[in-house]
């Protein structure tokens, strides 16, 4: 089974919040993928050259995807409503779109803004506290 993490459950994860690090856990005879844009925006909150190469080495393990041309095809018109509608980022159109051409459920916490892109599932891995 792949499992699709957006970058939310990510940074959870690595934060060691202890219900994502539990479900992470959890895991271990699946497939955990994610969107190269995503492994870009971690990249993109590392402060220095140790935090790089600490994340890089996270990374390595999981099957990293990227957009294809039919997600891409999407992405223009999705990307007009979204933004205005439910102030949805590039990334995050780009990271939902590829899931959608993956024919897979994201795994977020971001649903109201994924909410916009038509043919999106979305699914909260774990239950967040507060």
């Amino acid at each position: 089974m792949v499992i699709l993490v957006d970058t939310d459950v990510l940074v959870d994860f690595l934060r060691g919040y202890s219900p994502s690090v539990a479900w992470f856990d959890s895991l271990e005879d699946s497939r955990i993928t994610l969107c190269g844009l995503s492994a870009l925006e971690l990249l993109e909150g590392c402060r220095n050259q140790i935090e790089t190469d600490a994340l890089l080495r996270f990374l390595a393990p999981y099957r990293i995807v990227w957009p294809g041309p039919r997600d891409f095809d999407r992405v223009l018109a999705d990307f007009a409503v979204a933004r205005l509608g439910q102030r949805v980022g590039i990334l995050d159109v780009l990271i939902g779109e590829t899931a959608v051409g993956l024919g897979l459920p994201l795994h977020t916490f971001n649903v109201r803004h994924f909410s916009a892109l038509p043919g999106l599932k979305t699914v909260q891995p774990y239950r967040k506290s507060g």
